[in-house]
Formats: structure tokens, C-alpha cells, sequence
């Protein structure tokens, strides 16, 4: 039997969870996005949880999606993505909407849809060497994991359109000064921080917290709706003919070369 690719540990009142493919990066193939999303059910619906530190195991935070396994799907990537990025941004709106206030510890890279995991977040620490980029456009493709919703709320819109056509890599520091993530400490101590903060979270009043929780993602606008239109642009891209040369090139580790008449 497989490992798991998500794993939980309730900690007293304290949920870590822990993406769990670390010799692939974290990266998002449709068995961790399952089981995330059953991974935040666990949390949403726990009776003791009331707080969730989000992490990721080995060097990485979360590479994003799974390209491999992308072009593994052939010529079905359209359907491959739709439903991945289903159980994947399922898993992200009940992070947003539960009660129990949810803290990231990013260690190492977050890149494309595991940027989405940090922004999705109430809180986020950061390792002092981790560091932040989208990449989507890199292997032409758009953004997905709530990052084309999230970014220009948390940093603006011209920063989060800097992130996403050029593919800037922020530093940790950077993503300090850009309202990224709320502190930065030092490498290797990220999950203790984010468990110190979660473990005060816990003592708190948890329906408070998911009131407020609500409340803000309200003054955002329509998450989910957002969301679906992410899934369907990212599918479309991905069976398009930039998405099969940037996928490729990204993996055979050349430039793509996109034809100019697109």
C-alpha cells in the first residue's frame, strides 16, 4: 500500500498537516489533492481541532502541480486538471471557511499552486531561506490554487502581476515586506513557530475566529466562483498548444520555443 501523501497529526487541539511527497517537492498529483481535501474535511469537521498548521515534508514547502503527471494524461490533460484542481481547490475553500484559524509554516520553495496553499492561509511563517514563486507562465500555463484571486488581495494587483508574467522569485524577506507571510524565522524552525502561534490560537474563542474568518472572505468576494473559473483556465491551457510545448520544455530542461502566430 502507497504511503499517504497528506498526512494529519492531531496534536491536543492542534491539526499538522503535513504535505508528504517529499522526494517529488510536494508537488500536487491527484492523490495529494484528494487527500487534502479529506485532510481539511478532518480538520473542518474534528471535534477537538482548533487550529491547523499547514507544511510540507523534506526541503520543500510545495513545488505546485505535478507536471509529470500532467503529460502523463496525454491527450485527457483538460480532464486530468479539471479534476484535480476540483479536489485541489475543494480543499482550499474549506480551509478559508472553517472555524479553526489555519497557519502555514513554508519551508523551502512554494511555487505555483503551493503559493496558493500560503495565500490561502490565515497566517503564514516563513523560513528565512524559502522562497516564493508562481511559475505558471514559465511552462505556459495560468495561475490555479486561488493565486489569481488571493495575490492581488494580499499584495496588489501590479505586484501579484509581476509574480505572475515574470515569474519573480521572492525571497523570504521579500514576501515579508509584500504582506506575503507574517514573520520570518530561521530556517528549520518554521513548524514550531506556526505550532507555538496555532497552540495560542486554541486557546481562543474558535467561533469567533470562524465568524471573522467569514467575514473577510465575504469582503473578498466570490472565492468558489473564482476558483471554478481557474480550474477551467488552466485545463484549457494545458491542452493548448503553448501548454504541450512549456510542460515539455520544462521537463526535457530546455527553453520553450511558443509559436509566434499564437
Amino acid at each position: 500500500m502507497a504511503d499517504p501523501t497528506v498526512l494529519v497529526e492531531i496534536r491536543e487541539e492542534v491539526a499538522l498537516v503535513t504535505l508528504n511527497r517529499a522526494d517529488a517537492s510536494n508537488t500536487i498529483d491527484m492523490a495529494l489533492a484528494r487527500e487534502l481535501l479529506a485532510a481539511a474535511i478532518q480538520c473542518e469537521t474534528h471535534a477537538t481541532v482548533r487550529a491547523v498548521v499547514l507544511t510540507g515534508a523534506g526541503k520543500n514547502f510545495c513545488f505546485g502541480g505535478d507536471l509529470r503527471g500532467m503529460v502523463a494524461g496525454g491527450q485527457a490533460v483538460d480532464a486530468y486538471l479539471r479534476e484535480l484542481t476540483s479536489y485541489l481547490h475543494s480543499a482550499i475553500s474549506h480551509f478559508v471557511r472553517m472555524d479553526a484559524p489555519v497557519v502555514a509554516a513554508v519551508n523551502g520553495t512554494a511555487a505555483g499552486a503551493g503559493v496558493g496553499l500560503v495565500a490561502m492561509a490565515d497566517l503564514a511563517v516563513s523560513a528565512a531561506g524559502a522562497k516564493f514563486s508562481l511559475a505558471y507562465t514559465g511552462v505556459g500555463l495560468t495561475p490555479d490554487g486561488s493565486t489569481s484571486f488571493l495575490l492581488p488581495r494580499l499584495i496588489g494587483a501590479r505586484r501579484a502581476m509581476e509574480l505572475i508574467l515574470l515569474n519573480r522569485v521572492l525571497t523570504s524577506e521579500e514576501a515579508l515586506g509584500w504582506g506575503l507571510v507574517n514573520r520570518v524565522v530561521a530556517d528549520g524552525e518554521a513548524v514550531d513557530e506556526a505550532m507555538a502561534i496555532a497552540r495560542k490560537l486554541a486557546a481562543g474563542p474558535k467561533g469567533a475566529f470562524g465568524k471573522a474568518k467569514r467575514l473577510v472572505a465575504r469582503s473578498l468576494g466570490p472565492l468558489e466562483h473564482h476558483l471554478a473559473l481557474e480550474s477551467q483556465t488552466i485545463a484549457a491551457q494545458a491542452a493548448s498548444s503553448e501548454g504541450h510545448e512549456g510542460i515539455r520544455a520544462f521537463l526535457e530542461k530546455r527553453n520553450a520555443r511558443y509559436a509566434r502566430n499564437s
